[in-house]
């Protein structure tokens, strides 16, 4: 069955009803009062007192004003008189109208039900405000409900925004994403204590360990429980070295906090091949003790970068350290140079065993140590990498491993000076 067409319903024929209504009103009344007038003009019971009374304002208006002007006035009062009772209705219906968008401007959104059986425009427009306003009191609901989770201190349940778009949607969305960093900026604090926690804790067991040895060997020493000065000097000899491991793991601890609680940077424009060529000079030492050679391979002829080098060396010497500490059996530190996306890439490796994979994603955290007792044999902390990251990354670079059976190659990337 085919739709009827809006202009049928259209409130245009309302009003040309009640126009046309109201001048048939009109002409019967008038042809009433006409009738009514001729008959009490001719009335034969004149001398009636009552007839008489009735006779004249009637002979009175024809006489004085006139049938026609009388009828046009009397016409006219009718008309409007006719009209605005046969609209009262609809008048009705634009006022309630005009009171609910007034309530829905006072923040009321709680309308009446829609009138499904008015289909003229005053009845589309009644529905549309009325479906406008439960959809602001849908919208503020979620609103109000996401507000109230934020309040009890659920951060991690959005606000649903839908498909829809206006400034209620982004209020929400803001509301979101307020929610969004206020519980970042939480699980940061608490990520911040617990890291703060966790330093303590390693702080607090790595320094132990070596003090005890100390206070435990100037204990015999005190109480001159050695045998002879052959053993005396080798007590001492240990509590020298335990203290010698005591004090780097005390300057790594302080360089290590100096670094992640942002020291200003005193940066120049440096040559990283440059400066890792002249790094690996002053290693001559170190590698010649160790067997081994550090051949660099660089294709171009600078890279420069904006960094601190100060700084910056202390990255590359552990780096440097932790590849003749552990790749003697290599022989061998390879560097190389690239560029790629405005990056300044140094790649160093060393051909000595490989770090298992396990241990490849906790490398650069503190105090973590692949060999706990090897590293405590060649004095480390497992604070070095987790020093080298941090500067790494204060210049705004990154850096990465990746170890094999044929080698293990470091991968720093720092942005290029521009």
């Amino acid at each position: 069955m085919p739709a009827t067409p809006k202009w049928v319903y259209s409130v245009r024929w309302k009003f040309l009803l009640f126009a046309i209504g109201s001048a048939a009103i009109t002409a019967v009344l008038l042809y009433l009062g006409y009738a009514l007038g001729n008959l009490i003009l001719k009335t034969a019971f004149v001398s009636r007192p009552i007839a008489s009374f009735v006779r004249f304002p009637v002979a009175l208006v024809v006489n004085k004003v006139g049938s026609s002007p009388a009828a046009i006035a009397a016409g006219f009062v009718i008309y409007v008189v006719s009209f605005f009772l046969l609209s009262r209705g609809t008048m009705r219906r634009l006022e309630s109208l005009e009171r609910s968008i007034r309530s829905i401007g006072m923040g009321n959104f709680d309308q009446n039900t829609p009138n499904r059986a008015a289909k003229d425009e005053i009845g589309q427009l009644s529905n549309s405000v009325y479906r406008m306003s439960a959809q602001l009191s849908d919208d503020l609901s979620h609103i109000l409900a996401g507000l109230q989770e934020i309040a009890n201190g659920n951060l991690d349940r959005p606000i649903p925004a839908g498909e829809r778009s206006g400034e209620l949607a982004e209020v929400a969305f803001k509301i979101n994403e307020m929610a969004e960093r206020l519980h970042r900026t939480i699980q940061d604090e608490r990520n911040a204590e617990k890291t703060k926690n966790d330093l303590i804790t390693g702080v607090s067991h790595d320094l132990r360990t070596p003090l005890t040895s100390i206070l435990g060997f100037l204990e015999v020493i005190h109480e001159d429980r050695y045998r002879d000065e052959v053993e005396l000097r080798h007590y001492m000899t240990i509590v020298y070295e335990k203290s010698l491991t005591l004090k780097k793991l005390i300057d790594d601890l302080f360089e290590y906090t100096r670094v992640n609680n942002g020291i200003p940077l005193n940066t120049v424009q440096l040559d990283l091949i440059g400066f890792i060529r002249q790094l690996c000079e002053e290693f001559v030492p170190q590698l010649e003790a160790a067997g081994m050679t550090c051949r660099v391979e660089a294709e171009l002829d600078a890279l420069v970068i904006d960094a601190d080098g100060d700084l910056l060396v202390r990255s590359f010497e552990n780096f440097l350290s932790n590849a003749i500490r552990y790749g003697q059996d290599g022989r061998y530190i390879d560097i190389s140079f690239n560029v790629s996306e405005g990056e300044a890439i140094v790649n160093i490796a060393n051909y000595g065993e490989p770090i298992p994979e396990r241990d490849l994603p906790f490398l650069f955290d503190r105090f973590y140590r692949v060999d706990r007792s090897r590293s405590k044999e060649t004095g480390g902390t497992g604070l070095g990498l987790a020093i080298a990251k941090s500067i790494i990354e204060v210049h705004g670079g990154r850096i990465s491993v990746q170890s094999s059976r044929d080698r293990t190659v470091f991968t720093t990337r720092l942005p290029l000076h521009s």
